[in-house]
């Protein structure tokens, strides 16, 4: 008697504890790239820290497992983007996905116009965000309420633009005989937190009279993250096909890249690790300490107790 043999049971992927970090494709939103994660790394514990348009390419930071507690950190890293701004015509969404709401003649518009418009977008501003933003307004995103037609105004916040340089402006080529002239301009902006580069192509077409919106845009770094250390999704995909791993930057290496790091002496470690605090350490911002094993124990704020100056752990990460 011959009995069948028992199904091979297909091995489930897994990753360590880690970020990822990868260059997002255009068409995919944010939540659409956590999907895939979740599903290459065999679980559903998988954060993002910063949504990108599904128009947008570049760096998108995920957390896997006890890294989401990092993303919180990522999140308010200062980014940098390339992008192109079309003057000349104003949209609903201050991107190309909107449909037109203003044309414009934009050849007289001048390199030293847009220069200047663009010195009056840096530094420190105040900054409408695009009402097509998941901003919520009484406990709705403002996105859903513009979609569903109703009028959404939101209120200025200060964002700092540290650098926005201008590369290149031409000649956008008529596509229908009733276009009018346009301009592109390929710009770089290195930005705080909570920015959005859509509202700067609008406010920049805004001030030279002609309007603007956002034709492209990629984020080249988030905080210490950049391009060069991203990976496509096709690549991370051929990777867990290949090893049954998807592989991540190590909790430790993570926290190098976004804080101050701290060394532990083994007393500490202990100290730390049943959430008893510790000296100050010797910088005053939210500082990663190390053990002497190269892991990464805490995240550390300094605090004034009775007097005394501490170091407390905000985060514990227990051993995996």
């Amino acid at each position: 008697m011959t009995h069948d043999p028992k199904p091979v049971r297909e091995r489930r992927p897994t990753a360590p504890d880690g970020l990822v970090i990868v260059d997002k494709p255009q068409g995919l939103t944010s939540h659409d790239v956590v999907a895939r994660l979740r599903r290459l790394a065999g679980t559903r514990k998988v954060g993002h820290a910063g949504t990108l348009d599904p128009m947008a390419t570049g760096v998108l930071v995920l957390g896997i497992g006890r890294a989401t507690k990092l993303l919180t950190y990522v999140v308010g890293a200062d980014k940098e983007y390339t992008a192109t701004i079309r003057l000349g015509a104003a949209t609903t969404t201050d991107d190309a996905e909107g449909e037109t709401t203003s044309r414009a003649d934009a050849s007289a518009v001048t390199r030293e116009a847009i220069d200047a418009g663009v010195a009056l977008l840096s530094g420190p501003i105040e900054q409408v965000p695009s009402s097509v933003s998941a901003i919520k307004v009484d406990g709705q995103r403002a996105y859903a309420l513009v979609r569903s037609g109703e009028q959404v105004e939101l209120k200025a916040r200060p964002v700092t633009i540290s650098r926005f340089d201008v590369h290149e402006v031409r000649q956008v080529a008529a596509t229908d005989p009733d276009d009018l002239p346009a301009l592109d301009v390929d710009v770089t902006v290195v930005c705080s937190s909570g920015t959005y580069i859509r509202a700067l192509a609008r406010d920049l077409g805004a001030d030279l009279g002609v309007g603007g919106h956002l034709t492209a845009l990629r984020r080249t770094r988030v905080g210490g993250y950049a391009l060069d250390g991203a990976s496509t999704l096709s690549e991370l995909e051929a990777q867990v096909e290949r090893d049954g791993v998807l592989m991540t930057l190590p909790l430790a290496d993570a926290a190098r890249a976004t804080f101050p790091v701290r060394d532990l002496t083994p007393e500490e470690r202990d100290a730390l690790s049943y959430g008893k605090w510790v000296d100050p350490s010797p910088q005053d911002t939210t500082t990663a300490a190390i053990g002497d094993d190269g892991s990464l124990v805490a995240l550390l704020e300094n605090v004034v107790r009775e007097g005394k100056h501490k170091a407390k752990p905000v985060i514990v990460f227990a051993p995996a």
